[in-house]
């Protein structure tokens, strides 16, 4: 995709939606972190529902640990791998108490080193948390990114790779926002609704879906 048509893109995508933001619930950046570990293989809403209630009393890594590991699980038990999750939470808020004075920390390496958080939970954190310019990609972002043409790539590393390099200003710190909403809502994984979306001729991605009424 050429950059004019990148540019373009995006601000059709911005156009649409003006102020894109996680769906993800959370109070502050350490009920985000672990509300994103716990989006892991999960749906926003299915981790929005399990969070409800325990982020109403647990909302520092101190509580969280106070509630422990078997507690926990009585709360996020509809998400899958609920155990492996609840085993990674207790952990990480284990290492925030003791690594980093039980605060979430403004670096992505560090938070990388935390038990459950890998690049891309590092990469939201770091984004919605602390504003910084960085290109999670989960499994909506890669199916946009490949089937439009705009950020093509064998692997989530070459795709956020091509969006750190070709994503232009002013659209780098909503980027990812716009492209998981655009991918949950519109070019869907079996139906995309090409009949509606804004993009459409920019988009490589043949054939393109008929309304429901032809």
């Amino acid at each position: 995709m050429k950059k004019a048509d990148i540019a373009e893109f995006y601000r059709r995508l911005a156009d649409r939606t003006p102020d894109p933001e996680t769906e993800l619930s959370c109070i502050n950046d350490y009920t985000l972190l672990v509300a994103v570990v716990l989006s892991a293989q999960a749906t926003d809403a299915g981790v929005n529902a399990a969070t409800r209630d325990l982020f109403k009393t647990v909302d520092t890594p101190q509580k969280m640990v106070a509630l422990g590991e078997e507690g926990l699980k009585r709360h996020i038990r509809t998400i899958g791998l609920f155990n492996m999750k609840a085993k990674n939470v207790i952990a990480l808020s284990e290492a925030l108490i003791r690594d980093h004075g039980g605060e979430v920390p403004a670096d992505r390496d560090a938070l990388q080193k935390l038990p459950g958080v890998g690049r891309k939970t590092a990469n939201v954190v770091m984004n919605v948390a602390f504003g910084a310019e960085t290109f999670p990609v989960d499994t909506h972002v890669f199916r946009v990114t490949n089937r439009t043409g705009l950020a093509p790539g064998k692997d989530v590393n070459k795709v956020e790779a091509k969006l750190e390099k070709e994503t232009p200003a002013p659209w780098r710190n909503a980027a990812h926002h716009l492209l998981i909403l655009h991918g949950r809502y519109v070019c869907k994984a079996r139906k995309p609704e090409c009949w509606r979306c804004v993009v459409a001729d920019l988009c490589r991605y043949k054939p393109k879906t008929p309304p429901p009424c032809a």
